[in-house]
This record gives structure tokens, C-alpha cells and sequence, in this order.
């Protein structure tokens, strides 16, 4: 049976004219806009927070982390919407609608002075007044908005840039050039991060925050125009119903059916290549023998399938959608690990800001750079990190590996593990000097901004750098092994995934911090940073780390690749292993042997059909 014909969500049929590299400037405006505007009101939140506010620092740390926990999970609610009836198009351009609005939000109670505390008396800041619970709520309400907002975006836009390369004549979607789109992707979004940590901290620190969210809020409409002005270049892959539901199923009939036993010859497990086929176009996904015991949701017994042939879904499954959710399941213990960097290094950045507030700041006698500025460092790291790694680092690695991307997405993910635990003990080694010149210039007692500790600011830079190239291994390669090992009909839902490992961080660094709060005894983590001990916490998050990467190689090769096989009407030339070439010609589904073995799985080895090693 060939495989249908690519068509748009509305049923009609791509245009050769769809899709492609022209799109990019539209998709990735719209997604750059996002980013600069999430930045740029983002990265400084925490002065706001304290010193317009007046928040104490580890609350206003928690609060934004908490608000970070919250928009990272919204894009399971945005994945949903998109996968099972919106698509990616309209879910995009309604999530952008909602950004807008919250954004517009944040510019109001920056300007109304009756949502804000009166500023702080210079002879008396200690009797600063916080601000009130009303006046925290009409901050919150276009917190949320934007959190829902960027819940429509985030799921959804890196898996519609993938969909527009490769989708037409059988191709898997993201083809060839699937890898490099995922640089290509995270080095604009670098960019963005960089023009708001320059332009609005700036703004925002010597101008004012009415202009300092401002211009993120004319960004954001800026983003949603660009992007619904590239309506008729897109290719606009139709929702096949809730994946979620799917997987219930699965779960349901395997349930039903726990004490029947399981063939050995997984030919007697139930196939329906018709029923399966707007949901594998990539091509059905091949039995695989862990987890067996979701097995028996596809072992036929009477009454599952009716006279006319129609399968109650409740009752019995196919091997595909029984393998859709054990892909899911095997991706959890890898995707998990990000889990636990996000959650380590979740303060380590609003905590970086206050240290760069009692150093030494001057560029020029007359010019001072604004704490948060210094983050800089990270985007530009990352993006010098990126350019190198696609234009040195792959051609250099591909003559000894074979693969178009050099290495594979698990070793660039392991490699950026391995870096965050570096920048996190720079942070230590910086932190226990600046302390230590705190005392020796007699400076403990002072708050921070209040006298500048003798030392420079850019003793701080290597952390940031560090950091920085981290991301730029371990992010890139922890959204790229989502994508290509989640079920296809499921993409949308598995970026969803790495947003959510950055919700569940967020919370989960909120505990650690009040966990350290509170068994220091308040002394660790305090508004003064020159009387605390930042820098044991920062030891703490290091020995967490160090833990995680050896979870993260032990969980790596015990991982099996998903494989699936190809019908022979196809007209697709898939992409091989190799050096990049293209297997010549057609072949059958079932001359489509595992030819190569990458990694460890259970069993000995994870073999990869040469239709699927698409691990570079």
C-alpha cells in the first residue's frame, strides 16, 4: 500500500511551492520575537521583583522560578490543542494573540504607580513597604497570560519548522537537512536572548520599565504579524486525532487482556496498515520485545474486531500504537535527566545577578554595565558554540564517525551534561573569592549595590561561558532526540516534553533552594550575599550534577532505539547512516534489515534500520 499523499490540515493537497527554507524567516521571526521578548522581561524580573517590588531575594527568586516551573508546562496544554484538532498553525498564532495581551499586561502595572509600593525612602530603606497581595495579583494575571501564550508557541514551533523540509515524496519529515535546522533553529533564538539582555536590561535599568516591557510587547506584535504573513508558504500537516487518547487506549486493552499470553511470534499480533496509515507516514514502527506486557493490548480475542472489520480500539491495539507508547516510555529515563540540570541550575542565574550587583561594574569611569547584562555571556557563548560546532566541529568529526552530523545526539548530550558541571564549579571558585575579598575590604555587612567589592565583574564570565556552551550541546541534542525518537503523530507533544522537564526543574530547584534555606538555618541563602554562603550551595548543586551525568550514561546504554519499516510503494530515498549518501532506489518492508548497531539496549546492542539511524 503507498503511502497517502501529503496534504495540509484543511485536506488539500501540498503545493510544490510549500514548505522549504523560504519559510524560516517567517517561523523564525516569530519565534525570535518570542524569545527576545521572554528575555527581555525575564532576565532582569528579579531586580523588578526587589527592588521595585520589594521582595526579599530568596522569594523573589522562588516567585520567578515558580512562574518559570508554570510556563514551562503550559505547552503540554498547546500540544494537546495542536496534535488533536488545531494543528500547529493556528495553535501558534492564538498562543502569540495571548502573549500579546500579557504582554501589554506587564507594561500597565509597570506605569500605574497604584500597582506598585512607593519607592523606598534613601535615609530609611530598611522600612521599605512590599508590595500588597492586590498589587502582586495584577502582576500574576499577565504572568499567566503570557505562560498560556508561549504554551500555544513553544510545543509547536520547532516541530512545524521541521515539517516544512522533506515532507513531500515519502520523505521522513525534517529529511536531510532536519539536523541542521536544529542549530539553525537555537542559534536565532541565541540571537534574540542576546539583543534583550543588551537592548531592554538596559532600558530597563536607565530608562524605565513602561519602555522596559515595552518593547518586548512590540516584538511580541511583531512576532504574530510575521508569522501569519507566511500563511500560504506553510505546509500545514493535519492533526490525526489526540495522541493521548491513543496511548489510553493502549494502556485500557492491555489492562483487559493481563492474563493472556503473549505469542512469540509477533506476526500473531494484531496489524491494520490502513488504520495505522495517517498516523505513519514515516512508516509503521516494528515490534520490539521490551515491554512486553503492552503486548497483550495487540493480542486478537473475539469480539475486538467487528464483522465489518472495524477494531474496537478500547479492546485491542496495533503493534504500532502499542510501540507508540513504548517509545514514550523508553524516552522518560533520558528526558528525565534534564530534568534534574534544569532543576540544579534553575536559581543559579537570578543568584548570578545579585553577585554581579556587589562587584565592581565600571567599563568606563562614567559607565557601569547592569547585572543582568551579564548573562550576556551565556547567549554569546552558546551561538560562538554553535557556529563552531556546524562549521568545524561536524565536518572534522564526520570523517572518522561516517554521520552527516558528526556525532550523535546522546554524545552531544552527554558532552553538554559534562560542561554544566564545570560552569557550576566556576560559579563556587568565583563565589568564594568575591566573598573572601568581601571580608578582607571589611564589606559583609553592606547589601548588596550598596559598596562595590574591589574585584571585576567578568571574574564571573566563565561561569556564564560555561554555561552557555552546555546549552548549546545539551539543549540542541536533547530537543533533536525528542523529536526523532518520539511516535510522529506525537511531535508536537514531544517538544512539549522538553518544555515540561523545564516546569518540573523549576519546581523542583524551587525545593532544593527551600530545602538549603531551610536546613542552613537561613545562613547559606540570605539578602546579603556577603554574609551568606552562595558558595557551598553552589558545591551542593555541583555534587548534584556530577550524579546526574552518571544517571544520564547509564541510562544511555540501557536505551533502544525505535525502528520502523517502509512499504515498498513508497518513493522516499532515506537517509543512510553513512557518509550522508542516499540508499538508491526502493526496497520492501521486509528487505529492510538492521544493519547497523549504535549503543547498548538490555539486550546486548540497540540495532537502528538503515531506514531509521537517524542519529546524527
Amino acid at each position: 500500500m503507498s503511502a497517502p499523499a501529503p496534504a495540509n490540515e484543511d485536506g488539500s493537497p501540498e503545493k510544490p511551492t510549500q514548505g522549504g527554507f523560504k519559510t524560516m524567516p517567517f517561523i523564525l521571526a516569530n519565534e525570535i520575537c518570542d524569545r527576545f521578548a521572554t528575555a527581555g522581561f525575564n532576565a532582569n524580573l528579579i531586580t523588578y521583583l526587589t527592588q521595585q517590588l520589594h521582595l526579599p531575594l530568596v522569594e523573589a527568586s522562588n516567585l520567578l522560578t515558580n512562574f518559570n516551573g508554570t510556563a514551562a508546562f503550559t505547552p503540554v496544554l498547546g500540544a494537546i490543542v495542536a496534535d488533536s484538532f488545531a494543528g500547529r498553525f493556528w495553535t501558534i498564532a492564538a498562543g502569540g494573540a495571548l502573549y500579546l495581551l500579557g504582554m501589554l499586561g506587564l507594561v500597565v502595572s509597570a506605569l500605574a504607580a497604584a500597582l506598585r509600593p512607593a519607592p523606598c525612602a534613601a535615609a530609611a530603606p530598611s522600612t521599605c513597604q512590599r508590595a500588597s497581595g492586590g498589587q502582586l495579583a495584577m502582576l500574576y494575571l499577565p504572568l499567566l497570560l503570557t505562560a498560556l501564550g508561549g504554551g500555544g508557541i513553544r510545543p509547536c514551533v520547532v516541530a512545524f519548522g521541521a515539517d516544512q523540509f522533506g515532507r513531500r515524496r515519502g520523505r521522513r519529515p525534517g529529511g536531510d537537512q532536519k539536523w541542521s535546522y536544529f542549530n539553525l533553529y537555537f542559534f536565532s533564538m541565541g540571537l534574540a536572548v542576546l539583543l534583550a539582555l543588551t537592548v531592554v536590561v538596559y532600558i530597563q535599568e536607565n530608562v524605565g520599565w513602561g519602555w522596559g516591557f515595552g518593547v518586548p510587547a512590540i516584538a511580541m506584535f511583531l512576532s504574530v504579524m510575521s508569522f501569519v504573513a507566511g500563511y500560504s508558504l506553510y505546509v500545514k500537516v493535519k492533526p490525526e486525532g489526540s495522541p493521548f487518547k491513543r496511548l489510553l487506549q493502549v494502556v485500557v486493552a492491555a489492562f483487559r487482556k493481563r492474563k493472556e499470553d503473549v505469542p512469540e511470534d509477533a506476526g500473531s499480533l494484531y496489524h491494520n496498515k490502513e488504520l495505522d496509515a495517517p498516523i505513519a507516514a514515516d512508516g509503521r514502527l516494528l515490534h520490539t520485545e521490551q515491554l512486553r506486557f503492552l503486548d497483550r493490548a495487540a493480542v486478537l480475542t473475539p469480539g475486538d474486531v467487528a464483522d465489518s472489520g472495524e477494531p474496537d480500539l478500547w479492546r485491542v491495539s496495533t503493534v504500532h500504537r502499542v510501540e507508540e507508547l513504548k517509545s514514550i516510555v523508553r524516552m522518560l529515563p533520558l528526558w528525565a535527566a534534564s530534568i534534574t540540570l534544569i532543576a540544579a541550575a534553575s536559581h543559579n542565574f537570578t543568584f548570578a545577578i545579585q553577585q554581579a550587583r556587589t562587584m565592581d561594574r565600571h567599563l568606563t569611569r562614567g559607565f557601569q554595565i547592569p547585572p543582568a547584562t551579564m548573562i550576556i555571556f551565556t547567549p554569546l557563548t552558546m551561538l560562538a558554540t554553535l557556529a563552531l560546532y556546524d562549521r568545524a566541529f561536524v565536518p572534522l568529526a564526520r570523517r572518522y564517525t561516517g554521520r552527516r552530523a558528526g556525532i550523535t545526539y546522546f554524545q552531544r548530550m552527554g558532552a553538554g551534561f559534562a560542561v554544566s558541571v564545570l560552569g557550576v564549579m566556576a560559579g563556587a571558585l568565583v563565589e568564594t573569592r568575591r566573598r573572601g575579598v568581601a571580608a578582607r575590604n571589611g564589606l559583609l555587612d553592606d547589601k548588596p549595590g550598596a559598596a562595590a567589592v574591589p574585584m571585576s565583574v567578568f571574574w564571573l564570565v566563565p561561569q556564564y561561558a560555561l554555561h552557555g556552551m552546555s546549552d548549546a550541546l545539551s539543549t540542541v541534542a536533547h530537543m533533536e532526540f525528542l523529536y526523532d525518537q518520539s511516535p510522529e503523530s506525537m511531535r508536537s507533544s514531544a517538544a512539549a516534553l522538553f518544555w515540561v522537564a523545564g516546569s518540573l526543574g523549576n519546581y523542583l530547584g524551587t525545593v532544593l533552594v527551600t530545602a538549603v534555606q531551610s536546613a542552613s538555618g537561613g545562613v547559606w541563602l540570605q539578602d546579603n550575599i556577603n554574609r551568606g554562603r552562595l558558595d557551598y550551595y553552589y558545591w551542593l548543586v555541583t555534587f548534584l550534577l556530577v550524579l546526574n551525568l552518571v544517571y544520564y550514561i547509564v541510562c544511555f546504554h540501557c536505551y533502544t532505539l525505535k525502528t520502523f519499516e517502509v512499504d515498498g510503494g513508497d518513493e522516499a530515498q532515506r537517509p543512510r547512516d553513512g557518509g550522508g549518501e542516499q540508499a538508491g532506489g526502493e526496497r520492501q518492508a521486509d528487505e529492510l534489515p538492521c544493519h547497523g548497531q549504535v549503543g547498548a539496549s538490555g539486550n546486548g546492542v540497540a540495532t537502528v534500520c538503515d531506514v531509521e539511524k537517524q542519529m546524527q
